[in-house]
């Protein structure tokens, strides 16, 4: 018995774990990323109310005012009533569809190169890059006036132009998203595949190409998007074709009307929702992986 007791008295006594104090600070990230956020996106919060605010009856034509009615689909039945806006928004996706192929063809090749192989002049290359990103529109816009200002009797200013432009500046964007892809790739598995007798061209088209295909999507959907809503270069060489962009610029004069924030709302839903498939389209390939 006085074994046991001495073993009793010799027995530490467990520590006293304290819960750490919850400070004021965790809420500090948190708070400034819903802000950002909110920031950002109150623009598009503000085009969504107001296509369904209810214009005054004046007898005029509807013009957006600043007093907000809540709420009528009145201008969501009458989306095509205005035909110069339709247009110019027809003539948008007219260019941006061939200058996203287009520039995502070129950018994938030369980002494929710039991420695989080194060569002398690569460092000048990616600088060119960087430049066409960093330049400000406003000088890049001037300089492809000026320059198809010398050569009008061959591409006169309009949706020609408009389409070169767009090429131009898109080019950097995709293939500085593939180049990421293929950095990032791990280069093993297209040797495994030659190694197993797969020509150079089985091997890229089977294994490569799908390993960089969501870059090359990526960078579509970018260029896609930046030739959609360009204004600044597209200002200085559309000459008497209008975008969707300029078209709204040039209606501020006279008041923008209700269906440029319903074409802006399915725009931006059109947006969102093909953002989404295509995260859930990379989170179910790296489930599959």
């Amino acid at each position: 018995m006085s074994v046991v007791a001495d073993r009793e008295a010799l027995t530490l006594p467990e520590p006293v774990v304290r819960q750490p104090r919850k400070r004021w600070t965790r809420f500090i990230l948190p708070v400034f990323t819903l802000g950002m956020i909110t920031y950002l996106a109150f623009p598009v919060f503000v085009m969504i109310l107001y296509s369904f605010n209810v214009l005054p009856d004046t007898g005029e034509s509807e013009r957006q005012t600043a007093d907000f009615t809540c709420c009528t689909i009145a201008h969501w039945q009458d989306i095509l009533k205005v035909q110069e806006l339709n247009k110019a928004l027809i003539t948008s996706i007219e260019v941006a569809i061939p200058a996203a192929l287009i520039a995502t063809v070129l950018g994938t090749f030369l980002g494929l190169v710039l991420g695989r192989y080194s060569f002398r002049g690569r460092g000048g290359t990616n600088f060119i890059i960087f430049l066409a990103i960093a330049v400000p529109e406003i000088v890049l816009g001037s300089a492809l006036l000026s320059m198809f200002v010398h050569t009008q009797n061959i591409v006169p200013l309009g949706i020609g132009t408009i389409l070169l432009s767009h090429i131009a500046f898109s080019i950097a964007f995709v293939a500085i998203t593939v180049r990421a892809r293929v950095q990032g790739l791990d280069l093993t598995l297209e040797n495994a595949a030659q190694d197993l007798f797969a020509s150079p061209r089985v091997a890229f088209f089977k294994v490569t190409f799908p390993l960089i295909l969501p870059g090359i999507v990526a960078g579509f959907l970018l260029a896609f998007v930046l030739s959609l809503d360009d204004f600044v270069i597209t200002n200085f060489v559309n000459g008497t074709t209008n975008t969707f962009p300029t078209w709204v610029y040039g209606s501020v004069k006279l008041g923008v009307p209700p269906q440029v924030n319903v074409w802006g709302t399915v725009l931006f839903l059109v947006g969102v929702t093909t953002a989404g498939l295509q995260v859930l389209r990379a989170r179910r390939s790296e489930i599959e992986a």
